[in-house]
């Protein structure tokens, strides 16, 4: 059991999304007494209005795709009239119905949560909570819009995990009704007719792929001179050529000036004077960390010049007592990050063997359709000469299951160290990339060889044997 000074030692973490979930969970394992206080709910945005939501309305945006392209294998969908005339039906999506299911499936991950944590003997505490020194948070409690109550945890240690809000562009004010964030998308009745996505960055690719599956007319601004900027180049080549041979408009190099209502519509008026007009506009312009306001630099915690807090590799902020977790924190704004980052926290605070985080064995995704994940050393860094690495890129069309199942779009790419052949990174472009790429994480993790990848025996046929076919390419002669 963790102790301070002969007494059981005070773990206090402000937010419960996944950082400060897994922050408080460390701490029951490790025997200390742990306080949680959250404003929303546990899970925090990531389960409530971000990740879970938007990975199921994707999940469904998938199964509507795969109804729709089934006649390509074969498999044809016919009703009958009353005269006996087949005819092919509708394929329709219910957006209304879809928006409250993934709603109830967030609420209810987050009750599954809540529970586990009140099992473990986690203390939770609804409210909103602020830094009182690196001691010490206080939290306005009680209900309605104005929190009148207060309560104050003391802390030997304390996790920060607020995470981050959308970014909000003066000239393109969400409403909520034709105008959203990401986060207020969920309250759509129905297919938007037209829906202008401003920003090609992971979230607007990923929405603008739903939104085109889901049976939206979709336009992409995009102010770079392709979707996914600063993503591996063949992976975004392969998704823009996607997107632009189902129909969707991408704009290149426009940039989005205003965004405004315009009668049952909006307007969104580009840089060059250009203007697009649709039914409704998702601003994905990034995001905003939430740590104005709630006492860290008087706390003595040390912001970044965007307002996020720095931490080094097990987490630890400038001040001894205090760290940060998550998309408030200068580190990687993933959720297996932020995850990772809490349990890393407590563990190093409760003296628990740690291991610091590294940023180069981090795994990716983003869930376009299909997906791009990534691990490891990039083409471009190896390409300018920050890492000494081979190259190896096997198109999917090549494999057999990708062939059975109608893929005609993506890749394996792996990069090998040049002269041993450890694996450094790789790239994967494929349905299901996010469950592919893990054999590449682990060598890259574990140091594996190409020749080691290549001596396992992957299922034939099927999408992971163009891994090892990637691998066996790749062979060291010695």
């Amino acid at each position: 059991m963790a102790h301070v000074f002969g007494r059981v030692h005070r773990l206090a973490v402000l937010g419960g999304g996944p950082g400060g979930y897994e922050a408080a969970l460390a701490g029951a394992q490790l025997g200390a007494e742990v306080t949680l206080v959250e404003r929303a709910g546990v899970g925090g945005s990531a389960v409530l209005t971000d990740v879970v939501p938007s990975k199921t309305l994707i999940a469904t945006a998938e199964s509507a795709l795969s109804v729709g392209e089934a006649s390509d294998m074969g498999v044809q969908f016919f009703t009958r009239t009353d005269a006996g005339r087949a005819v092919r039906p509708e394929v329709a999506v219910n957006l209304g119905a879809v928006n409250r299911r993934l709603l109830l499936l967030a609420r209810r991950q987050s009750e599954d949560m809540k529970k586990q944590l009140t099992r473990a003997g986690v203390r939770i505490v609804t409210g909103d909570g602020r830094l009182d020194g690196p001691n010490r948070i206080v939290v306005s409690t009680g209900t309605g819009k104005s929190r009148t109550d207060f309560d104050s945890v003391d802390a030997d240690t304390l996790v920060v995990s607020v995470g981050a809000s959308p970014r909000i562009l003066p000239s393109a004010v969400p409403d909520g009704e034709r105008i959203f964030t990401w986060t207020q998308l969920y309250t759509l009745e129905e297919v938007p007719e037209h829906m202008i996505v401003v920003g090609s960055g992971v979230t607007g690719a990923e929405f603008a792929s739903a939104y085109l599956a889901l049976g939206s007319k979709v336009t992409l601004v995009s102010s770079r001179e392709q979707v996914l900027p600063g993503e591996d180049a063949d992976a975004a080549r392969v998704i823009g050529d996607v997107f632009e041979r189902h129909g969707m408009h991408v704009l290149n190099k426009s940039r989005a000036q205003s965004v405004e209502r315009s009668g049952e519509g909006v307007v969104v008026t580009l840089a060059d004077g250009r203007t697009v007009e649709g039914s409704h506009a998702l601003m994905a312009v990034g995001s905003v960390p939430n740590t104005s306001g709630i006492g860290l630099e008087e706390a003595g915690v040390q912001l970044s010049e965007s307002g996020h807090i720095r931490v080094n590799r097990v987490a630890r902020t400038s001040m001894p007592a205090v760290y940060a977790a998550g998309d408030c924190s200068d580190f990687l704004p993933l959720a297996s990050v932020a995850s990772m980052q809490g349990r890393t926290a407590v563990f190093h605070a409760l003296g628990d063997a740690v291991s610091p985080t590294e940023l180069r064995n981090v795994t990716s995704n983003i869930f376009t359709q299909p997906e791009v994940a990534t691990v490891g050393w990039s083409q471009k860094q190896i390409e300018e000469g920050l890492a000494q690495g081979e190259i190896y890129k096997l198109p999917l069309e090549s494999n057999p299951r990708a062939k059975m199942l109608g893929i005609t779009d993506g890749f394996v790419k792996l990069f090998a160290r040049t002269g041993s052949g450890t694996v450094i990174g790789g790239v994967v472009v494929a349905p299901k990339a996010s469950d592919l790429i893990l054999p590449i994480a682990l060598a890259v993790e574990h140091r594996l060889t190409v020749d080691q990848i290549a001596r396992a025996f992957s299922v034939y046929p099927s999408l992971s044997g163009a891994i090892t076919d990637a691998a066996r390419a790749m062979h060291i002669v010695g």
